[in-house]
C-alpha cells in the first residue's frame, strides 16, 4: 500500500474517519468495546492467529479470544499479550461468549478441520459482523466452504491473487483493473471487500470505492494482512459505523507503517508485529 493509486474512487481520508479518533468516556469499561473472536491459526500458523488478536487488543477491542483451528490450544497462554484468551476452535464456537465481531481464516490452512470450523462459524456466528482473510478465502474459491454465512455483515480481504482465484481469473488480470475486481467481489458475495496491495481498494456491498494511499513498501512482509485483518475486526467490534471501521481499518494499517518509517523502523525489516503499537499510537494522539 503505497502512495501510487489507479485514478478512481475517493482516496481515504483521516478527516473522514472522526470516530477512529473520538474520545472515550470516563464510565465505559471493557464490555463498552466489544468483543473479537479469531478462528484460524492452524497446525505451523499458530503466529497468524496471534498477530490478528493482538491487533484487535492494541486497536482498542475490550476482550479477544483466539480459536484455534487444531484439535487442542498449542499454547496456554500468549507470553507476549497474556490478555488474550486462548482455546481450540472447537471450544470456541461451542459456548456463546458475546462476540461482536468474528475474524476468521488467519492461518487456518485449507485442510477438513479448518473448512469444518468455518462451516460451524458461519451457523453459529448470530449475525456478528465477520472478517474472512487468507485462507479462508482459499477454501471459498476451493468450493470447500460455501458463502451461506448468512445475515450480518461481511468484509472479504483478498490479496490480488486470492481475488483472481475468488473471480477465476488471473493475478494479472485483477492487477489490470482493481476498482473493477473489488466491485465485482463485493457484488458477487453482498459484502464489503478490501483488495489488498498498492493502493488498496476497498468497495462497499453496494459497489461505492474508495482507495488508499497511507503505507509502503514495509508493508511487503509475511504477517502484516493477518494484522489488517484484527484491525478490521477490532473496530467494527467497538461499533465504529461500518463505512468507517473499514476504511478506516485500512487508512490505520498504512499509516501504522508510515509513522515507523518516519522514526527509522523499516520500510526494510520492518515486521508486522510492530504495526500494532504504532497504530495504537495514532489512536490515542487523536
Amino acid at each position: 500500500m503505497n502512495t501510487t493509486v489507479p485514478p478512481v474512487g475517493d482516496a481515504i481520508d483521516r478527516a473522514f474517519l472522526p470516530a477512529l479518533f473520538a474520545p472515550r468516556a470516563q464510565d465505559t469499561h471493557k464490555g463498552s468495546f466489544g468483543t473479537v473472536g479469531v478462528v484460524g491459526g492452524g497446525p505451523g500458523m499458530t503466529g497468524a492467529a496471534l498477530l490478528a488478536a493482538r491487533a484487535a487488543l492494541k486497536t482498542g477491542a475490550g476482550k479477544v479470544l483466539v480459536g484455534f483451528a487444531q484439535e487442542a490450544a498449542p499454547l496456554a497462554c500468549d507470553p507476549l499479550q497474556p490478555e488474550l484468551m486462548l482455546r481450540d476452535a472447537r471450544s470456541l464456537l461451542e459456548e456463546d461468549w458475546g462476540v461482536t465481531a468474528w475474524v476468521a481464516g488467519c492461518g487456518i490452512g485449507t485442510g477438513a478441520l479448518a473448512a469444518n470450523s468455518l462451516s460451524e462459524l458461519f451457523v453459529l456466528r448470530r449475525e456478528a459482523p465477520l472478517v474472512l482473510d487468507a485462507d479462508g478465502l482459499n477454501l471459498l474459491a476451493r468450493g470447500d466452504i460455501r458463502p451461506n454465512w448468512g445475515d450480518g455483515p461481511v468484509v472479504l480481504t483478498p490479496h490480488p491473487a486470492e481475488a483472481g482465484r475468488l473471480l477465476g481469473m488471473d493475478t494479472a488480470a485483477v492487477q489490470a483493473d482493481r476498482p473493477s475486481a473489488a466491485r465485482q467481489l463485493a457484488l458477487r458475495y453482498r459484502a464489503w471487500v478490501v483488495l489488498k496491495g498498492a493502493g488498496t481498494v476497498v468497495c462497499s456491498p453496494g459497489g461505492g470505492l474508495r482507495v488508499n494511499t497511507s503505507g509502503n513498501p514495509g508493508l511487503a512482509t509475511a504477517g502484516t494482512g493477518d494484522v489488517l485483518a484484527g484491525m478490521l475486526g477490532s473496530l467494527i467490534a467497538q461499533r465504529l459505523p461500518l463505512d468507517q471501521a473499514v476504511a478506516g481499518a485500512v487508512w490505520l494499517h498504512g499509516a501504522a507503517a508510515d509513522a515507523l518509517v518516519a522514526q527509522g523502523v523499516g520500510p526494510i525489516g520492518l515486521t508486522a508485529g510492530e504495526l500494532a503499537d504504532a497504530a495504537r499510537a495514532l489512536r490515542n494522539a487523536g
